[in-house]
């Protein structure tokens, strides 16, 4: 026979699902996603400056899920976006290629870092 004794109460637990509820953890997720597209602006190489300038974020809350999205509208004639291209490289019309300039993951990085700091202390606030 298996038994199972319990001491205290849930009211740490109660008071976080309570927040959890009212989406007090994703109340900075805008302050993040400007950071994130600064951040990313500040990382792009520049050569004419249209790439940095085009990044954008949107927050898409769905089923329970809560997402950022970082967009950059500078795209070529074919719709492919240039920011991607700077990042992993690409070929040229002559055969040749350009090596790519790795620049998105350094610059998104720390803000990932400081989102999950404030979301674990946000879950771990008593």
């Amino acid at each position: 026979m298996i038994g199972i004794k319990q001491k205290g109460d849930f009211t740490h637990t109660e008071k976080f699902f309570k927040r959890i509820k009212t989406n007090q953890i994703y109340k900075e997720l805008n302050k993040y996603g400007v950071l994130g597209a600064t951040m990313l602006a500040m990382y792009t190489p520049i050569r004419t400056g249209k790439t940095a300038s085009s990044w954008d974020y949107k927050i898409e809350q769905t089923d329970g899920q809560i997402a950022i999205y970082w967009t950059n509208d500078n795209l070529t004639k074919n719709g492919i976006p240039i920011a991607i291209l700077i990042d992993y490289g690409h070929g040229t019309r002559n055969g040749g290629y350009v090596q790519g300039r790795h620049y998105i993951s350094p610059a998104i990085q720390p803000v990932f870092d400081e989102i999950a700091e404030s979301v674990w202390r946000e879950v771990t606030k008593l």
